[in-house]
């Protein structure tokens, strides 16, 4: 047999060769190839069965223990179906089943809880209240074993806290006054998450919407009417209030300074006399006479000052005309004198025409004087 011939070798013997590739063949069947040389050849014995055996364990085993954590997720790791730990994002690895398992839950996600439930108040009335409540989940463990389904949990103590919160409210406080009722609402529906053990946390709690039965809707809209005018008088009011009171508190400010010049002013005036007189009275006791004539003169000055004089034509001496009606003080008026107020003496009034007189006027006879010094009798 040549050597080249199909099923020999160069030593004589076709065991232990390698199968020669056939023609035609593809990558697929090299493969093929080896995995059936590497599990037994072609003699498919025992041995090859236990190795394909070993092969698949070994590729269970590998995907078994080997577990992938994604960033939103958390794995709780039970051993034979108790916990164990809690597995944090990335690639961990444990023990096959059935002596571990884990349980992936995506902590991270906000879920959403809503619904429109009709609810009485404190006043005897029913009110349709929407809630909507975002929650997560804060501890897997918890969440897991604390209760038989945490969700369901949420959903029925949600509707519990705002029953409970409206129904200690009024219905003017439900349509208008919401914000207070979601916080205190929010606060104890945690708590009851916790007393629970459902490894949950509140997130978010609005009530956007609380409206009344369709029956008496159009009655309600006009008391929401009526509240929204109010507001906006409200409004009006407090921002004229802004601008005026202000102004009148300036104004005030202004009126009490003026008060506390006069005031100033009058007890300066007030001391300032008191001081004077005080002068007045030591210099009259040091000289009476010449007191007495300057505050004489003084006086005439000043009550001369604030009269109308008139002088005659002939240039006769100063005379001093007293103007019945004429205004106390008209002399002293920086303005114009008010002539209307009293008729002007004329110089013909003043000096009478003595031309027409034919006779002059008799004189009074005057008793004669004694000459000499009259005597005495001793």
């Amino acid at each position: 047999m040549a050597w080249n011939t199909p099923g020999s070798d160069n030593s004589g013997s076709g065991r232990g060769r390698p199968p020669r590739r056939r023609p035609g063949g593809n990558g697929i069947d090299d493969v093929l190839d080896r995995l059936r040389g590497l599990f037994g050849g072609q003699g498919g014995g025992s041995g090859g069965v236990g190795r394909w055996v070993l092969l698949v364990l070994a590729l269970w085993l590998a995907f078994n223990s080997f577990l992938l954590v994604n960033e939103q997720q958390r794995a709780v790791v039970l051993r034979f179906g108790q916990f164990s730990r809690i597995l944090q994002p990335g690639p961990h690895f444990k023990l096959p089943w059935p002596f571990e398992t884990a349980i992936k839950i995506n902590a991270t996600e906000i879920k959403t809880f809503g619904t429109n439930v009709p609810v009485l108040t404190s006043d005897e009335n029913i009110v349709q209240v929407e809630i909507n409540v975002q929650y997560r989940v804060s501890d897997p463990q918890k969440y897991v074993f604390g209760s038989r389904d945490a969700n369901a949990m949420l959903q029925q103590a949600a509707l519990s806290t705002v029953r409970e919160q409206v129904g200690r409210s009024t219905l003017d406080t439900v349509l208008g006054a919401r914000n207070a009722l979601a916080v205190s609402a929010r606060e104890q529906l945690q708590n009851s998450l916790d007393a629970y053990r459902t490894g949950l946390v509140v997130t978010e709690l609005n009530l956007p919407n609380a409206r009344p039965p369709e029956e008496v809707k159009p009655a309600f809209d006009d008391v929401n009417s009526a509240q929204q005018d109010k507001d906006r008088l409200i409004s009006e009011a407090e921002a004229y209030a802004a601008q005026v009171v202000p102004e009148a508190r300036g104004q005030a400010a202004r009126v009490r300074t003026v008060a506390e010049g006069y005031r100033d002013a009058s007890v300066s005036r007030a001391e300032g006399d008191a001081d004077r007189f005080s002068l007045l009275v030591d210099q009259y006791k040091d000289a009476p006479e010449v007191t007495r004539k300057r505050l004489w003169l003084e006086t005439v000055q000043e009550v001369l000052s604030g009269n109308r004089k008139i002088v005659g034509g002939d240039s006769r001496q100063l005379i001093y005309v007293p103007m019945d009606g004429a205004p106390e003080g008209s002399g002293r008026s920086s303005g114009s004198t008010n002539t209307s107020s009293a008729p002007l003496l004329t110089p013909e009034m003043l000096s009478p025409d003595t031309s027409s007189a034919t006779q002059p006027p008799s004189r009074t006879e005057r008793t004669p004087r004694p000459a000499g010094r009259p005597e005495v009798n001793r």
